[in-house]
């Protein structure tokens, strides 16, 4: 069993070795996003960040909630401590927009 668990860590924290899917799981300590919103974000293809999304879904990191065309997108730690210990460290949202040259307000979901 406890190794099966070190396992299951190790893959999950070889997820947020991708700075796209650390900086995703950034961003979604404070709110939920729309996909859409992270395509604009990360100047990325929908099927990049749907695949992206698809790994840390299966891992159980994050959620997804469907409303109407769109699919929102939430953390998932909640029995995953050491994934909150390595956010934690992480700058907020506002600092990784601003680095990307993007803002929540230009963000627009079509």
């Amino acid at each position: 069993m406890v190794v099966e668990e070190l396992s299951n860590i190790a893959d999950n924290l070889k997820l947020l070795g991708d700075k796209t899917r650390l900086a995703i799981l950034t961003l979604l300590k404070e709110r939920e996003w729309c996909v859409c919103e992270f395509v604009e974000i990360f100047d990325m293809s929908q099927p990049a960040i749907s695949q992206h999304l698809r790994k840390l879904k299966a891992q159980g990191i994050v959620k997804e909630n469907k409303r109407g065309q769109w699919v929102y997108y939430s953390l998932h730690i909640e029995d995953k401590s050491y994934i909150q210990a390595v956010l934690d460290q992480m700058p907020d949202s506002k600092t990784i927009l601003s680095q990307l040259n993007k803002t929540q307000t230009n963000i627009v979901c079509e």
